[in-house]
């Protein structure tokens, strides 16, 4: 008798050992593919924003053909972000791109026809509201890893987390927060 009040213990103990792993596996796959797809939305919005990037340089050059080092820039900017592949090489790439945008911009600044122009004004629309977007992914991207690495983290996740596969992931942070510390002044 005393034996199998021993055995159902242990049986209790090894199903409820069980279900801790089953639905802290499960919780943790959850998390790592909403991580996944929103690294897919943010990879989707630069990728926006390097599409229209073509379109604004080829307008802005219309105006200023004599700015090269400007153009050069920005070609350098976008092929950098579309090769990012994983958050520190895409922050990397936004600071780039932030300082790019910024040099187009004020030779737009200088050209009060291109200011004027419909197609230019679309662009800078266009390319507001992308931005947007990637600040919104962003945030959802950094939502997710902040849930993601708080579960792999929290004791007793902690000891299976890593032999389960999970390992934490990188947040999407500016490399140079200085160079954010202040908006960039764009007048048109």
């Amino acid at each position: 008798m005393d034996a199998l009040i021993i055995v159902g213990i242990l049986v209790v103990l090894v199903v409820a050992i069980g279900i801790y792993l089953w639905s802290t596996y499960n919780g943790l796959v959850t998390l790592n593919v909403r991580v996944d797809e929103a690294w897919s939305d943010i990879t989707v919005q630069l990728k926006r924003r390097a599409d229209l990037i073509p379109n604004l340089v080829d307008t802005v050059k219309g105006y200023a053909t004599h700015e090269s080092a400007v153009f050069e820039n920005v070609t350098k900017a976008r092929a950098q972000t579309i090769s990012a592949q994983s958050p520190a090489e895409a922050a990397q790439a936004e600071n780039m791109m932030q300082d790019a945008l910024k040099s187009i911009f004020a030779v737009a600044e200088a050209y009060p026809q291109l200011q004027a122009s419909q197609n230019f004004l679309q662009l800078q629309g266009e390319l507001v509201d992308t931005e947007d977007k990637i600040q919104s992914a962003r945030r959802f991207y950094n939502g997710g890893v902040r849930e993601l690495n708080t579960r792999i983290q929290l004791f007793p996740n902690n000891i299976f987390a890593t032999n389960l596969g999970f390992g934490e992931r990188d947040f999407f942070e500016v490399a140079n927060p200085e160079a954010i510390a202040e908006s960039p002044r764009i007048q048109f």
